[in-house]
């Protein structure tokens, strides 16, 4: 059906998730998210540019609702291990998002509305970090790192299907079964 009316950005990142989702983020065209929203060829250059553009804005809208999703679960006052949860379990609802999230030579870093969101999320796993139940984790920098590695690790192998939840289980049940690693040692 043509596009007539509407939000003609949300419609075109729509269908640019769509697109990735069925071809990854290099295979995405502007004139193929054109043909999927039924508008000329044209109309993505007057939102976004150019391909980097399109995916820059997939990308930012990505980090953005990680880090919502991030906050939500930092307000419980949870553990460090339960953000990496929340990683994990954002990856497999969003896989179109965060396959434009790991494509940083197809996004323009210098985006003013990408690095803010990537802070965003940054800046919550840092202070996630901080409050590991192990002071001595706690305060050194490479606990964040180590949490993300292995959430984002984690994360990649449920996407490529090396690894699923056991019969009977779901993705969350999983990573907490790897994320309490993160607890004390």
């Amino acid at each position: 059906m043509p596009y007539h009316h509407g939000d003609l950005r949300r419609t075109l990142l729509d269908h640019a998730l769509a697109a990735v989702a069925d071809d990854g983020p290099a295979g995405v065209s502007l004139r193929d998210v054109a043909r999927r929203a039924g508008v000329s060829h044209a109309a993505p250059t007057h939102h976004f540019r150019d391909k980097t553009g399109l995916l820059t804005a997939l990308a930012a809208e990505g980090w953005s609702l990680l880090a919502d999703a991030l906050a939500t679960t930092a307000a419980a006052d949870v553990d460090f291990a339960e953000l990496g949860v929340t990683y994990v379990q954002f990856a497999v609802d969003h896989p179109a998002h965060f396959a434009v999230m790991r494509a940083p030579g197809l996004v323009r870093h210098d985006d003013p509305d990408l690095a803010t969101a990537q802070g965003r999320a940054d800046t919550l796993l840092r202070e996630g970090a901080r409050r590991h139940t192990n002071p001595d984790a706690a305060a050194d920098p490479a606990t964040a790192l180590a949490g993300w590695a292995l959430v984002h690790g984690l994360a990649a192998l449920l996407l490529e299907g090396a690894v699923a939840p056991e019969p009977g289980s779901d993705v969350a049940t999983l990573a907490r079964s790897i994320t309490r690693r993160l607890g004390p040692a």
